[in-house]
């Protein structure tokens, strides 16, 4: 019944819905519109260096001659799995220890907390900075467990706060009783019912991810090559955007507009959730 309440909310908001079209419409882009174009992100033109937008490239091509329709494409395939990937993860850590910390409380809330306070003040993007060059040869999953990993702290003592009221109620008690071990509990009967907090922080962790992938790529810090993303490639285009605007101008077109579109769904789905919200 609460799920049909939220989801009439949800379709009745105007920014979910032209935010749902607008994102359905970029992965749709992002992921079939390379079997539409004639060149793959790999091939390069060695005959067009520079190209502007025209029939045979339709968004350009590069320094090195490469098709910007499929390289843009690929590289916004990559920002939304490790947009989707982070927000798994840290969110994920979140419901966790937090979940964890509260119910439990005593020594293993302060353990917790403590290390949780520890990370919010260490300088995350410094430390990024410092890691990731060190892990160029390896996998490009070790960047998404560095941004999850600065990602959930805040969110986590949010779940502890609320999980500090739910360990009181009635069904829990009576699971307590039952002799239920704690750690079913958790997943049974604490974490389900702080759903609406975490999805909400899941779908706005996931334009934080991108936004924070594309700063690091940006810096040299994210995607390293031959690998692209949205933010290596606006790196890329940023020193000619007056000489050669296709450069620039189509990745972070893209980028604004994917943000965009999943924060307008995180606020509609905000609103959707909201108790004191009208139905």
């Amino acid at each position: 019944m609460r799920s049909k309440v939220v989801l009439r909310r949800l379709l009745r908001n105007k920014q979910a819905r032209y935010g749902s079209v607008a994102l359905i419409l970029l992965v749709a882009l992002a992921y079939i519109g390379p079997y539409f174009g004639p060149y793959e992100w790999t091939d390069k033109d060695f005959l067009a260096f520079l190209s502007p937008p025209g029939g045979d490239h339709w968004w350009g091509t590069g320094r090195i001659g490469q098709d910007m329709y499929a390289v843009t494409l690929h590289g916004m395939q990559k920002s939304i799995i490790v947009g989707l990937l982070v927000a798994l993860i840290s969110t994920g850590l979140a419901a966790i220890v937090g979940a964890f910390a509260g119910y439990f409380g005593g020594w293993a809330d302060k353990a917790l907390m403590w290390g949780v306070d520890l990370l919010l003040v260490l300088p995350s993007f410094l430390i990024i900075a410092i890691i990731s060059p060190r892990l160029r040869d390896g996998s490009w999953l070790w960047f998404v467990a560095l941004l999850a990993a600065f990602s959930w702290m805040i969110t986590s003592r949010v779940v502890r706060s609320m999980t500090l009221s739910l360990r009181e109620r009635e069904y829990v008690l009576a699971a307590v009783y039952m002799g239920i071990p704690r750690w079913k509990i958790i997943f049974r009967h604490i974490v389900p019912n702080l759903s609406s907090l975490l999805i909400i922080d899941a779908t706005l962790n996931v334009s934080g991810a991108v936004i924070g992938e594309a700063a690091l790529s940006f810096f040299g810090f994210g995607i390293q090559p031959p690998d692209v993303s949205l933010g290596t490639l606006i790196a890329d285009g940023s020193g000619n955007a007056t000489g050669y605007p296709w450069l620039f101008a189509f990745p972070a077109g893209l980028l604004v507009a994917l943000v965009l579109s999943v924060n307008l769904i995180g606020d509609g789905l905000r609103d959707a959730l909201d108790p004191g919200s009208n139905s």
